[in-house]
């Protein structure tokens, strides 16, 4: 059993300092007796009962002032105070009873009753009572509106008409304590009504009501009023509590997941059946309050059927946070009592009707434990046949259900006719005849002796002939053949016209026209009639052509397009072997090859052969990519098996028109050679050569020197990887970058050109060297001329056999220094701080060390000549 349960909540509040108090009402009525004095009246008692928040603003249960419009129709009848006749009586929940419970909750209201007599006149329409009032409590959950939202308190009176001529008392909601209803717990509230006329009764959630403006206990407007509450998305008046909550329409029974902490109004509406008619609806608002609470529970289901296999879901419906440990007991006799989370799954070894418990644990030992019957019967497997014709007859519903343990006893049929409320049926086997057309939803709810139960759907068309299905509407046959035509229903059948064929009253005929006919069928199932139509073409022979012989590229394939109506085809090769049995095969022949192709339609033949020749496809083989040095030509190669051929590109290309032309590229170029045919493969083919243009080295052997007899000296060639010098007099090595040259013989000079090669390219340069006999000296110009003519424009020691030069410097006549460096090769130019020197006399010193390392001074004069 379970520790806590939720108890009925009539009305509860969320505490609020605002003055609104009124926390819900309900407006009934009593019908007494009929009117001593005027038989064409009724005496009735109207009653309202308020409940108020404690400790709320605003006036008093005592002070409040009732009021009730009387409407007929719409239009005020009469308007009729209610004074107050009872006490203020006090309800608040009893916290003590929940000693585990979290939070901090309460719940206090106060309640009144208001009531008055009136004599009625019997309204063939009846009437509708109405008590506006304001306000309800602020800040209501499911509200748009969060303040001065008015209330509408409504019920009716049924008229002579909805009751003929009979009289009513209304329902009245049971009263009991609060209850405690914490948020996102699972909480059931008893929210039915007892009815004074033993009337049936079914409940709903319907729209609240506010009055006009929210205005402060109005007097009765001359035209009903019936504003609906302004609900907030995804709350209304269906759906007060959010989707996880619901009513019972039979009991009245509020139950499910309560929403999130907060206020929520709720409306439900009775309606009155007497005589299995509807003819009244009774309302009731109040003000449902979720708190932020939390509790130990363990709620398990009522019970646990499982026919499919042998395991079960075991689930703690409860969903408090405060749980510490579970313990779950599934009954069976393996000893499986031990700690676990609050969903596990257990396989149980046999059939059976077991008896599973849960216990949880909390803080401050609270303990929450619960039950649950677990019956184990798997095997259990619905399936329903239906059979039938058209709506003019019965179509029949049978179960086909079976249960390996136990024995298929219980059937609920819903037929799914639209046009009626109980279209159901509680046998096995039933049957059922639907008034029109449609497609129906059918849906057998179906249960064995040990408890399961499962739900089938299917969809019935519905039609309004019988179900007639034709293997083909059109077909071919030959003269000399006949043709079996097998139909799909059932019934008495009927083939029109009866010629040239047999068994006609039967589903499977056999016809033989010789002539092109259209048959009829049609059968007959029970006075429904269905009909339909098969042609049957008839030719007195046939004929086949395969086409015209073709030529294609080996191993392109081809699609025949034969001219024939017969129906079947096979294909052979010349050899005699299988090809195909389509009537235009795609082939794909490695040779030229002749094809024959043999047609039937039934009993009639005829026959053709196609030959498809096969013409190689052209070929070109061009010659390997290359290499080339820039500059240079080279021969493309190429070989080709077709009847033309073109290059590309072929700008500056000689001798285009062969297969051997010449081309200089002066950058690298891919060149292409398509070849075609005109034998009967008209493709092209392509291929390509890529030559690649090397650019030529630069090479430098260095710039022009002198030296000494017997001074060696170092050669550097640059700006490429191989190299070979000439001539090889006095060379170390000819065939290095870097050789020394070495003269011991006199020779005045000596020119030496090397080549220089990278992969195929190569460069060459060259280097003219002086040999001076006398050894290692300076040699100084005695004068010369910086006319900027190209010759003797500077004034320049000449190092022979010299390493280093220590200076040269020049001085005019006074001594004064002009000109100084330590760098061979360097000079003066005539100028001195940028002006040119006048011409005339002047003198130079200059040092150097040779290649022996002896030091060489010069001393002298130079003329500069203008």
């Amino acid at each position: 059993m379970k520790i806590f349960r939720l108890l009925l909540l009539l009305l509860l509040f969320y505490n609020t300092s605002q003055a609104r108090h009124i926390a819900g009402g309900e407006l009934y009525y009593n019908y007494i007796s009929p009117d001593a004095n005027n038989s064409a009246n009724s005496i009735y008692v109207i009653t309202l009962r308020l409940f108020r928040e404690c400790n709320s603003g605003g006036p008093t249960l005592e002070a409040e002032q009732a009021t009730v419009g009387i409407y007929e129709g719409d239009i005020l009848f009469r308007s009729l105070p209610l004074p107050r006749t009872t006490d203020v009586t006090t309800i608040s929940l009893n916290t003590a009873a929940f000693p585990c419970l979290v939070g901090n909750v309460g719940a206090c209201y106060q309640v009144a009753l208001y009531s008055a007599t009136i004599s009625l006149p019997n309204s063939p329409i009846g009437y509708t009572l109405s008590r506006l009032g304001c306000c309800r409590v602020d800040f209501i959950t499911n509200l748009a509106q969060p303040v001065s939202v008015g209330s509408n308190y409504v019920t009716r009176i049924p008229g002579r008409i909805a009751l003929s001529g009979g009289v009513n008392s209304s329902p009245q909601f049971n009263v009991k304590d609060t209850a405690l209803i914490c948020s996102q717990k699972r909480f059931t509230l008893d929210f039915g009504a007892n009815d004074p006329d033993g009337d049936s009764l079914t409940y709903s959630f319907c729209e609240a009501f506010s009055s006009p403006g929210g205005n402060q206990n109005a007097a009765p407007p001359n035209t009903l009023s019936k504003d609906p509450l302004p609900y907030r998305s995804p709350f209304s008046g269906n759906l007060p509590l959010g989707d996880k909550v619901s009513i019972d329409p039979s009991t009245g029974v509020i139950s499910g997941i309560a929403p999130a902490p907060g206020n929520y109004v709720v409306n439900v509406c009775i309606t009155e059946w007497r005589n299995g008619k509807a003819f009244n609806e009774h309302r009731k608002d109040f003000i449902m309050a979720v708190q932020g609470c939390d509790f130990i529970e363990a709620n398990l289901p009522d019970k646990i059927i499982q026919c499919n296999n042998f395991t079960v879901l075991f689930e703690n419906e409860s969903t408090s946070s405060s749980i510490t440990n579970y313990v779950w007991n599934f009954g069976d006799s393996i000893n499986n009592t031990y700690p676990q989370s609050g969903s596990v799954k257990h396989t149980y070894k046999d059939t059976g009707v077991y008896k599973a418990t849960l216990t949880v644990t909390g803080p401050k030992g609270c303990i929450g434990t619960d039950s649950v019957e677990v019956r184990v019967f798997p095997g259990f497997k619905p399936a329903m046949t239906i059979n039938g014709s058209c709506f003019l007859n019965p179509y029949y519903f049978n179960d086909i259900s079976t249960s390996v343990y136990g024995i298929v006893n219980y059937w609920r049929w819903n037929f799914g006719d639209e046009t009626l409320l109980s279209d159901t049926s509680r046998n096995k086997n039933a049957q059922y005849q639907y008034p029109t057309t449609s497609v129906k939803n059918i849906q057998l709810i179906v249960g064995d002796s040990k408890g399961c139960l499962d739900t089938l759907t299917r969809n019935l068309a519905v039609s309004d002939k019988p179900l007639l299905q034709v293997p083909f509407k059109d077909t071919l046959i030959c003269s000399i053949d006949s043709l079996p035509i097998r139909v799909n229903s059932s019934g008495i059948f009927s083939w029109e016209p009866n010629q040239n064929i047999s068994n006609t009253n039967t589903a499977n005929v056999v016809v033989y026209p010789k002539v092109t006919t259209q048959y009829t069928v049609s059968i007959n199932n029970n006075g429904c009639i269905s009909k339909d139509t098969i042609t049957v073409n008839v030719l007195p022979f046939i004929s086949v052509r395969a086409g015209a012989d073709s030529t294609i590229c080996l191993n392109d394939s081809i699609v025949l397009q034969v001219n024939s109506q017969a129906l079947q085809y096979r294909w052979t090769n010349e050899a005699g072997q299988f090809v195909s049995d389509q009537k235009n095969p795609r082939l794909q022949p490695t040779r030229t090859t002749r094809y024959f192709v043999k047609a039937n339609l039934g009993k009639c033949e005829d026959k053709d052969s196609i030959q498809i020749v096969t013409i190689p496809y052209p070929t070109v083989n061009l010659s390997r990519d290359t290499s080339i040095c820039f500059g240079n030509a080279v021969m493309l190669n190429a070989q080709i098996m077709g009847s033309s051929f073109r290059w590309s590109p072929s700008l500056n290309m000689l001798q285009a028109n062969t297969l051997t032309p010449l081309v200089t590229p002066a950058s690298s170029k891919t060149y292409y050679l398509t070849v075609g045919d005109t034998l009967g493969c008209n493709k092209w083919v392509t291929d390509s050569v890529q030559i690649t243009v090397i650019p030529k080295p630069i090479v430098f052997a260095g710039r022009d020197t002198a030296i000494s007899i017997n001074q060696p000296l170092q050669l550097n060639a640059t700006g490429a990887s191989n190299y070979r010098w000439t001539p090889t007099i006095g060379l170390s090595d000819a065939g290095i970058a870097n050789p020394v040259a070495l003269f011991d013989n006199p020779i005045d000079s000596i020119l030496y050109r090397v080549r220089g090669s990278n992969s195929i390219c190569f460069g060459e340069d060259s280097i003219k060297v002086m040999v001076f006999k006398n050894g290692p000296d300076l040699y100084i110009p005695s004068a010369f001329t910086p006319n900027a003519d190209g010759r003797n424009d500077v004034l320049k020691p000449i190092p022979v056999g010299i390493t280093q030069l220590n200076y040269f410097a020049v001085f005019n006549r006074w001594g004064q220094l002009l000109f100084k460096t330590a760098a061979l090769g360097a000079g003066w130019d005539g100028t001195f701080n940028g002006e040119p020197q006048p011409a005339g006399t002047y003198v130079f010193q200059a040092e150097a060390k040779d290649f022996s390392g002896k030091t060489i001074y010069k001393k002298g004069t130079a003329v500069l000549i203008r």
